[in-house]
């Protein structure tokens, strides 16, 4: 699906001539150079590429997680250079989801708590009343108590995309959610993950290796030699 927008329209996330080195002993190697992307609001946007590429490096500054070593990274209209780590953590606050390939449940709290977690510390009113619909949602209405260890893969990445969304997040984040299922279980998660997406009205940004999650985006990059280039959904194969 195509998204028009105006000429006023502005990215919800914006990144220019993004470089990013990492020094190693006395070589400095560069992983991502003079990159740029924006990102308009309702978009959903795959960034594809060969392992090592730097899709996660990618996505940790895009997210405000890391910082680059040159360039300039606008999310929701702030530059992020101007916040310290603890602005850049008020700013995603409530307004940006992530869904990891690990899940990164905390293995100590049930499905219901660890949904609740970002609600809580946002200090929402309704907090429990919204992470037990939106656990229900995802199917997983009657798996409230259950710990991360007493479900399945399948069903922690459901606990992981409630939580996403749970806030009413404008930007989702999702860094290989389908790489540690199996096909058909990646396959229902794709299914949740966009019927979501569609609900909330969500911008979605996503990295991943898995080419049929990456065709239901309405625009695909590939990212090669540090720098993304544009491609069409129907080159996306197997």
């Amino acid at each position: 699906m195509s998204i028009s927008f105006s000429a006023d329209t502005s990215p919800i996330l914006h990144a220019d001539r993004l470089t990013k080195r990492v020094e190693s002993g006395e070589r400095s190697l560069t992983i991502l150079s003079d990159l740029d992307l924006s990102v308009f609001p309702g978009e959903s946007v795959a960034i594809l590429g060969q392992s090592g590429a730097g899709k996660s490096t990618l996505l940790g500054l895009l997210a405000g997680l890391d910082a680059p070593t040159d360039g300039e990274l606008t999310l929701f209209g702030q530059s992020l250079a101007a916040l310290d780590e603890d602005g850049r953590a008020r700013l995603r606050a409530g307004r940006v989801g992530f869904v990891f390939q690990n899940f990164q449940l905390l293995p100590t709290l049930t499905a219901l708590e660890n949904v609740l977690l970002p609600l809580e510390l946002s200090s929402v009113v309704d907090a429990e009343a919204r992470a037990r619909d939106w656990l229900a949602r995802v199917g997983l209405g009657e798996r409230l108590d259950h710990l991360p260890k007493q479900l399945s893969g399948g069903e922690q990445q459901r606990v992981a995309l409630a939580r996403a969304f749970v806030t009413g997040a404008e930007l989702v984040f999702a860094d290989e959610p389908t790489g540690n299922l199996d096909p058909a279980t990646g396959e229902r998660i794709i299914d949740t993950l966009f019927a979501l997406n569609r609900e909330a009205g969500t911008t979605l940004v996503l990295v991943t290796h898995d080419p049929a999650l990456a065709r239901r985006c309405g625009r695909c990059l590939r990212l090669s030699g540090g720098r993304l280039e544009a491609m069409a959904v129907d080159e996306v194969v197997a």
